[in-house]
């Protein structure tokens, strides 16, 4: 009995729309979202589980929270001319695609607890410098190569990752930091780089 409620009850809910988000989201902050800087639309119940163009009305926006949602793709930020910082942790993210058109402008992206296995369009993110990028699906060194398409990247963390997983600690630091020699910090650490005499 229990199990078919739950069933139903599921079935009927229907996800709320980055329209619906943005609504309240205005009602509580009593502010248009077309004049924030700062926009969370993190733990909506039902969960967001798509981003589209009703994100473009955030013109001044310049952090974006989608965190802990039902997100699958990235989309409808294009026009977001002046973000800088995107968090969309804790969804169901695949991919990179959709960031073309902040790459210009994007220094941070939180993108932790996702399903990112590979790492293609990366590098259209000239500005990056933060990516927090840990509990997703990355395996090989090939794809953890394609960070090296972002020249400002300072701060990576990438616990979590099967890569990070199949090596000891001192490994994994020494690789990683020598495969982005542009890394200031790594895994929430401070990089210690020998100096060459």
């Amino acid at each position: 009995m229990l199990k078919t409620f739950i069933y139903v009850s599921t079935f009927q809910s229907k996800a709320t729309t980055v329209k619906d988000a943005l609504r309240r989201w205005e009602e509580k902050n009593e502010i248009s979202a077309s004049e924030a800087t700062e926009v969370q639309l993190c733990f909506q119940w039902p969960p967001i589980e798509k981003m589209d163009n009703s994100l473009a009305v955030l013109v001044k926006c310049e952090k974006l929270s989608l965190s802990t949602n039902m997100i699958e793709k990235i989309a409808g930020i294009n026009s977001l001319k002046n973000l800088k910082i995107l968090s969309l942790g804790r969804n169901y993210i695949k991919n990179f695609s959709g960031l073309e058109g902040v790459g210009d402008t994007l220094e941070e992206l939180w993108i932790s607890y996702n399903l990112i296995e590979k790492l293609k369009g990366i590098g259209v993110l000239k500005k990056l410098k933060v990516l927090y990028m840990s509990n997703n699906l990355v395996k090989d060194w090939m794809e953890f190569n394609k960070l090296q398409d972002m020249p400002s990247l300072e701060d990576l963390l990438f616990v979590g990752n099967p890569l990070y997983d199949s090596l000891d600690e001192a490994t994994w630091k020494a690789e990683a930091c020598k495969r982005l020699p542009n890394l200031m910090k790594l895994d929430g650490e401070p990089v210690i780089r020998e100096v060459q005499e």
